[in-house]
């Protein structure tokens, strides 16, 4: 049964990872610690490998141990050196650093003197069945396996049809190296598994030097043990391998062997983390990138705003545990607002501009209005924005025939501009449609800061940009991708395409920056007031700037639905 969960700010977060490593070096098993992140680069991090790099490299830094970062490059038709830039750049934008950088291709010819060594053991064998034929052997949870009719062939011709193997004199799929372990163990993992198989391609990184490839399961284990990794921790699907991760070890006779620890998988609802399903979304068109900023990618988040101790600060909120949970999106959007509420500069944006004209105030008059930078942050002091005759307010924030409780700019109201004026409607003109397109007010001089001689309070505020001293800008309003909470249990693209939020992205595009933001740096980030958290996109230029919302100033998904 699945559950879901909204963690609270006073969750305490447990970690057993920590208590099984004070107990190894309690009893002397290990005398340091060492861990590694092994991701395969065939694709880009996602909000789940968050989870699992603070574990790795978190660990760590807490025993003052190393952690490296391994690629697991083992099967070559599905790796690129662009996942392998592209993760270590994930990794140090989260503000970790390995200590070394391996690939699992350092250790082959390792690994391929450990598979000599089984085969001279007597604990593997090449086989000739197909892969479904092997397949039906392996039995089921309820039923035993069969022997393979070449598990017993002699060692010499097993390692005969080996070299041919590596040779290149075998065609893929028509002989694998099997490790001989027990086709009626209850763990299907343990029934004779493939640790070998041919495979003709080109390696990013060894070229053609080898005409077969190690498979993870064998893999794993040795370039741990290789690497002098102490606790070799993997998240939860993993714990159905330990028994195996521990057999090749112990057959292999490695001293001090490695010890695997398992922990739940971090699982966001609304979210989409499935490599293949990613790439159908980038491939069909429905998203722009791995990067779009809608993706729960790494570099998605990234790009969208999202501040790395934010990111950090959600993981460390979940905790460590071996119970599957679901985490509810808002929580990871929480911790995004709490950082970017105690570090982003406050400014003035209008998105979606209707024109203002204070008609008392001097036509040839401008003059500069200080705003706090970051009311978090007095240190920081003020900035100065150029306030003038003509403004523009949002269209929101103007109305001929009001609701009871509106408190913004209407006929019979009085409403204090941001640091500046209180005005007043005094009339507006229209389009041949109707539109407003234009509200002429009044100005009291002496309301500067929104002190008044006669002492009197208005209860609006509006945000504004000088009309004279802006850019156009587009804005992105991004929100969840999804409608539904597990897109990833939607049957193909098809189905869960269906399920695509409508109003996952919309586009602005004669938004009013004010001149603070004229030289915004890509990834920088704003709290437009009274809109939400945003950051200035890659593509933006001083003469095209693009901002992303990354996250509204209040959690408003659940009211959408």
């Amino acid at each position: 049964m699945e559950e879901k969960e909204l963690l609270n700010e006073t969750a305490k977060p447990s970690n057993f990872i920590h208590d099984f490593i004070d107990e190894d070096l309690k009893e002397g098993v290990y005398t340091c610690v060492q861990t590694r992140f092994p991701p395969e680069p065939n694709g880009y991090l996602h909000i789940g490998h968050a989870k699992a790099i603070c574990i790795d490299f978190g660990t760590a830094e807490k025993y003052n141990g190393k952690c490296n970062l391994r690629l697991d490059d083992t099967n070559p038709t599905k790796e690129d050196v662009e996942y392998v830039d592209a993760i270590q750049k994930d990794i140090e934008w989260l503000g970790f650093k390995w200590d070394n950088v391996y690939y699992a291709s350092d250790y082959f010819d390792f690994i391929y003197e450990c598979a000599l060594k089984l085969i001279d053991k007597g604990l593997a064998f090449v086989d000739e069945s197909t892969a479904d034929e092997i397949r039906e052997m392996r039995g089921t949870l309820t039923e035993a396996g069969k022997n393979s009719p070449y598990r017993d062939r002699p060692v010499e011709e097993t390692k005969e049809l080996f070299r041919k193997m590596t040779a290149g004199e075998v065609e893929e799929g028509k002989m694998v190296l099997r490790a001989k372990i027990d086709m009626a163990s209850p763990n299907l993992n343990l029934r004779d598994p493939i640790i070998y198989r041919v495979l003709k391609a080109t390696h990013h990184r060894t070229g053609d030097k080898w005409c077969v490839y190690p498979m993870y399961d064998f893999a794993h284990p040795l370039s741990d043990a290789k690497e002098g990794v102490t606790h070799s921790l993997c998240s939860l699907e993993f714990e159905n391998h330990r028994p195996l991760y521990d057999w090749f070890l112990q057959a292999l006779e490695i001293p001090t062997p490695p010890r695997q620890i398992e922990f739940a998988r971090m699982n966001v609802n609304y979210t989409l983390t499935s490599k293949r399903k990613c790439l159908k979304l980038v491939n069909d068109g429905l998203v722009s990138g791995w990067d779009d900023p809608r993706m729960a990618t790494l570099c998605g988040m990234r790009r969208r705003g999202y501040p790395a101790e934010a990111v950090r600060a959600f993981v460390e909120k979940i905790g460590v545990s071996k119970a599957y949970s679901v985490i509810d999106y808002a929580l990871l959007e929480s911790c995004v607002r709490d950082d970017l509420n105690q570090n982003a500069d406050r400014t003035m944006a209008v998105l979606r501009p209707l024109k203002i004209v204070i008609d008392n105030y001097p036509e040839d008059k401008t003059e500069e209005i200080s705003v706090d930078i970051n009311p978090n942050k007095p240190e920081l002091g003020t900035k100065t924005v150029t306030f003038s005759r003509e403004l523009f307010i949002e269209q929101d924030d103007f109305m001929l025939d009001p609701p009871g409780k509106y408190f913004r700019l209407c006929p019979a109201k009085e409403v204090r501009l941001k640091g500046a004026y209180y005005v007043r409607y005094a009339s507006h003109e229209t389009d041949e449609n109707g539109n407003i397109t234009v509200v002429h007010c009044t100005y009291d001089p002496e309301s500067r800061g929104g002190e008044t001689p006669d002492g009197r309070k208005v209860k609006g505020t509006l945000h504004w940009v000088n009309a004279n001293d802006c850019k156009t800008a587009t804005v992105r309003l991004y929100d969840r991708l999804f409608n539904v909470e597990n897109p990833s249990d939607e049957e193909g693209v098809s189905s869960f395409a269906d399920n695509l939020n409508p109003d996952s992205l919309v586009t602005l595009e004669n938004c009013k920056i004010a001149g603070d933001l004229f030289d915004a740096k890509p990834g920088e980030t704003f709290q437009f007031m009274r809109q939400g958290y945003f950051c200035a996109d890659v593509d933006s230029t001083p003469e095209k700037p693009v901002f992303n919302r990354t996250v509204a100033l209040k959690d408003s998904f659940v009211k959408k639905q």
